[in-house]
C-alpha cells in the first residue's frame, strides 16, 4: 500500500513538473514573437537582399565617436570606439502601424543586415556587457535601424619627418565585404555632419583641428564595392615636449657655457662640466627615442634639434682642448723673445714673395736681353703677358693667404674664451630662430 502511494506521487509531480516547463516555453514565444512580428518573419528569406531583382539597396552610415583611447607612432595606428548606425528600407518589413517596433537586438540573426566591415582594421570586438551591444528597430514603412557599438584598432600612417610639430590625418573607410556597387550603395545620412563627438573629444597629445567624409569606391579583382571614408586631422600639442624635451636641451647647452668663465688653470672643473653635459644631452636623446619607431628612416624634427645642442656642447668641450693646447704651446715658446719671432716671421714672408717676384722676373729680364738681339714674334709677346698675369695672381693669392694665417694666429690663448663667450650665444640664437621658422611656417 506504501508503495503504491509512492508511485501516485511521482506520477503526480512529473505530470507536474511537465506542465510547468511547457507553459513558460508557450509563453516565451508569444513574448518573443507577438502576431505583428510573426507575420513579418512569415516567410522572410534573410538570405536575400532587399529588392533582389529591382536594383541596389541603398545603406545610410552614421558614426557618434565615443572615444579614441591610444595613438601610437610606433604601430601606427589608433584605438577608438564607436557607435556605427546603419539605415536602409526593406520591403518585405512593411507592417500597419504609426509606431516603430524597437527589438532584441538578438533577433537581428533572423533579418538580412549590410556585410560592412572596417578596412584598416588591425583587430576589433562587439561590446557585450551586460549585453550584446545592438540595436534594431523597424519602422512602419520597412525601414531598419541597426546600430551597434565596437572598439576598432585602425591603422594610420603617419608622416614624422616634423616630430613633434608635425600633423596627422588619419581615416576611417567602411566597405562591403561581399556585395558590390550593384548590389549596395553607402552614402552618409547627413554629409560631413554624419560623424559626432570629436568636437568634444579630449586627447592627450593631439588636437582635433578639422573632419570629413567622402564617398568613394574600392577597385578589387573580384569588382567595384561601394566605400565610405571619414577623415580627421590632429595636430599633436607641443607644450609637453617643449617642458620634456626642448627646455632640458637648452640648459644643458647653456650650462655647457659656464666653462667659458672658469680659469683656463681649472682643468678637473672644465673637463667636469664638459663630459657631464655631454654623457646627460647623449641620455637625453636615447629617451626622446623611446616613443617613436627604430625603423623610421626619417630625420625627424626633434632629432635634428637634440643633434644641434649635441653639437654645441661637445664643441664647449673641444673649445677647451684647445684653449688649453695653445696655452701650453706659448708657455713652450716663450723662451726665445717676441721681437725675434716677429722678425722671423717677417723674414719667413717677404723670402717667400721674394721668391715669387724673382721667379716672375727672371723671364721677363731674359727677354729683354734677348730683344737687343734679336726681334720677338707676336707669340712670343702674348707668352709673356700671359707669364705676367699668372705671376701676379700668384703673388695676391700668397698674400690673401698670409692674411688667412695671421687670423688664426692666436697670439692670446685666453682670448679664445673671450670670443667663445660672444659667438656660441650669438650662433646658438640663430640658429634656433632658423629651426623654428621652418618648422612651424613651412
Amino acid at each position: 500500500m506504501c508503495s503504491l502511494n509512492c508511485c501516485s506521487l511521482r506520477a503526480l509531480f512529473l505530470l507536474l513538473l511537465c506542465r510547468a516547463m511547457q507553459i513558460p516555453e508557450a509563453e516565451g514565444k508569444s513574448e518573443i514573437l507577438p502576431p505583428t512580428i510573426q507575420k513579418i518573419i512569415k516567410g522572410y528569406n534573410k538570405y536575400l537582399r532587399p529588392f533582389f531583382d529591382n536594383g541596389p539597396v541603398s545603406v545610410g552610415m552614421s558614426m557618434d565617436i565615443a572615444s579614441i583611447d591610444t595613438i601610437s607612432e610606433i604601430n601606427m595606428d589608433y584605438t577608438a570606439t564607436i557607435f556605427l548606425r546603419q539605415r536602409w528600407t526593406d520591403e518585405r518589413l512593411c507592417f500597419d502601424g504609426n509606431k516603430s517596433l524597437s527589438l532584441d537586438g538578438r533577433l537581428v540573426e533572423m533579418l538580412w543586415v549590410p556585410d560592412t566591415f572596417i578596412v584598416d582594421s588591425k583587430k576589433s570586438f562587439l561590446h557585450d556587457v551586460t549585453v550584446e551591444n545592438r540595436l534594431i528597430r523597424i519602422y512602419p514603412n520597412g525601414t531598419v535601424l541597426y546600430a551597434i557599438r565596437i572598439t576598432t584598432t585602425v591603422s594610420c600612417s603617419m608622416d614624422l619627418t616634423k616630430y613633434p610639430m608635425d600633423k596627422q590625418t588619419c581615416t576611417l573607410q567602411l566597405e562591403s565585404w561581399g556585395y558590390n556597387i550593384n548590389d549596395v550603395m553607402f552614402y552618409w545620412t547627413r554629409g560631413n555632419d554624419s560623424v559626432r563627438g570629436l568636437d568634444t573629444l579630449q586627447l592627450a597629445q593631439y588636437t582635433v583641428e578639422d573632419h570629413f567624409t567622402s564617398v568613394s569606391e574600392a577597385v578589387y579583382e573580384t569588382g567595384r564595392y561601394p566605400k565610405l571614408v571619414f577623415h580627421f586631422e590632429l595636430k599633436r600639442n607641443i607644450l609637453y615636449f617643449i617642458l620634456e624635451t626642448y627646455v632640458p636641451s637648452i640648459l644643458l647647452v647653456v650650462l655647457s657655457w659656464v666653462s667659458f668663465w672658469i680659469s683656463q688653470s681649472s682643468v678637473p672643473a672644465r673637463i667636469c662640466i664638459g663630459v657631464t653635459t655631454v654623457l646627460t644631452m647623449t641620455t637625453l636623446m636615447m629617451g626622446a627615442r623611446t616613443s617613436l619607431p627604430n625603423a623610421n628612416c626619417f630625420i625627424k624634427a626633434i632629432d635634428v634639434y637634440l643633434g644641434i645642442c649635441f653639437s654645441f656642447i661637445f664643441g664647449a668641450l673641444l673649445e677647451y682642448a684647445v684653449t688649453h693646447f695653445c696655452t701650453l704651446h706659448q708657455l713652450s715658446s716663450k723662451e726665445l723673445p717676441k721681437i725675434i719671432d716677429d722678425d722671423d716671421d717677417e723674414e719667413e714672408k717677404n723670402a717667400v714673395l721674394a721668391a715669387v717676384t724673382n721667379s716672375c722676373s727672371a723671364p721677363d729680364n731674359t727677354n729683354k736681353t734677348d730683344s737687343k738681339e734679336s726681334k720677338q714674334s707676336s707669340s712670343d709677346r702674348k707668352r709673356e703677358r700671359n707669364q705676367h698675369r699668372v705671376c701676379s695672381s700668384a703673388m695676391s693669392v700668397m698674400k690673401r693667404l698670409f692674411c688667412i694665417f695671421d687670423c688664426f694666429h692666436v697670439k692670446n690663448p685666453y682670448h679664445i674664451d673671450n670670443y667663445a663667450r660672444f659667438s656660441f650665444p650669438l650662433s646658438f640664437i640663430i640658429i634656433n630662430v632658423l629651426y623654428w621658422v621652418y618648422y612651424l611656417y613651412f
